[in-house]
């Protein structure tokens, strides 16, 4: 079988958004030292759909917005994402989720 080589920028996000997939999600999570659990793929999802809806990954108080409507107060909080995505939720998830870098995250 031939492994196709994915392109990551500087910072380790997909060059190419077509490239995505949930064996390459899994692949970029590992790399972070993250095992994806359901809870994770529900809020790769979850920013997956908003991107193709705006066209722009969620920096933080969209995600947690969305978070909110989406799944439940519960799910809705900076804690609950820092468990999932340590350092910088919003960042992170668009990294695995293959989406282009938030505009307001460092």
């Amino acid at each position: 079988m031939t492994r196709v080589t994915i392109q990551l920028d500087k910072d380790g996000f997909l060059v190419h958004l077509t490239d995505w997939n949930e064996v390459t999600a899994a692949e970029l999570a590992a790399a972070q030292n993250i095992e994806l659990t359901e809870a994770h793929w529900e809020l790769i999802h979850l920013v997956r759909r908003f991107y193709s809806q705006f066209e722009v990954s969620p920096a933080m108080r969209p995600l947690v917005k969305q978070v909110r409507e989406q799944l439940g107060e519960d799910k809705a909080n900076s804690i609950y994402l820092m468990q999932l995505f340590p350092g910088s939720p919003a960042k992170l998830l668009a990294k695995i989720a293959g989406l282009p870098r938030p505009t307001n995250c460092l």
